[in-house]
């Protein structure tokens, strides 16, 4: 398999020539040219998470691609469908998903997906707490979203938000520690400056390494093999 990053929340995981996408949000450069795509998988409503025209993009080239969601997202799509003054801006027309929950399983292609969390992080207590689940790929790659769920499963690549109005630095280092993958790489930075990014990098790196795990400082654009 290879992990190919985007900014932000984005990555893209590919396996015999398919391609499991996850998170493309309005932080995230436009996916222009992503085909092979079996499936998107969108962890939670956020916009920087998932945007109506990224997934178009995506499903405009890939349109047998199967949306993975939780119940939130499916509301969120379906209440700005509702909005929209005219069927050209339907936001979420033409859009269907699969509503996923803590424990759900899915195959798709050659990839296995499993669902684990249920919750957003806390960002504040004005702020309301959205539906949010993490996604584990074949047993081997997992992302929380924008949650500290620990898999009940031992976890070869751990996908890390380095940083988040709700996360505090301190807060992601005992979440490495307590999930202890053997390789992890940092999402979640375009929030950061140049200095806070390799703050938080640096600061991610020592806690995946104090359970023998190796940390790979992924720029978008770049990828890792499996």
């Amino acid at each position: 398999m290879r992990i190919t990053k985007f900014e932000h929340a984005c990555f893209a995981v590919e396996r015999d020539n398919h391609r499991v996408v996850v998170d493309p949000g309005s932080y995230t450069t436009p996916l222009l040219d992503l085909r092979d795509v079996v499936a998107i998988v969108i962890t939670h409503e956020h916009a920087d998470h998932w945007t109506p025209d990224q997934l178009r993009r995506i499903l405009d080239l890939n349109p047998t691609a199967r949306l993975f969601a939780p119940a939130g997202v499916i509301a969120a799509a379906r209440k700005a469908a509702a909005a929209a003054d005219d069927a050209a801006s339907n936001a979420g027309a033409g859009f269907e998903f699969t509503e996923v929950a803590d424990g759900a399983v899915h195959e798709v292609g050659p990839f296995v997906l499993t669902f684990y969390g249920a919750k957003h992080a806390v960002i504040h207590s004005s702020i309301p707490v959205v539906d949010n689940v993490g996604v584990l790929i074949n047993e081997t790659i997992f992302y929380p979203g924008d949650a500290y769920t620990v898999p009940p499963v031992a976890i070869d690549v751990l996908a890390v938000p380095s940083s988040a109005p709700w996360l505090k630095i301190g807060e992601a280092m005992d979440y490495v520690l307590a999930v202890a993958p053997k390789r992890a790489f940092a999402t979640h930075e375009m929030v950061n400056s140049v200095i806070g990014k390799g703050m938080a990098t640096a600061r991610i790196r020592w806690a995946t390494e104090q359970g023998g795990g190796e940390f790979f400082p992924l720029e978008p654009g770049e990828s890792l093999d499996l």
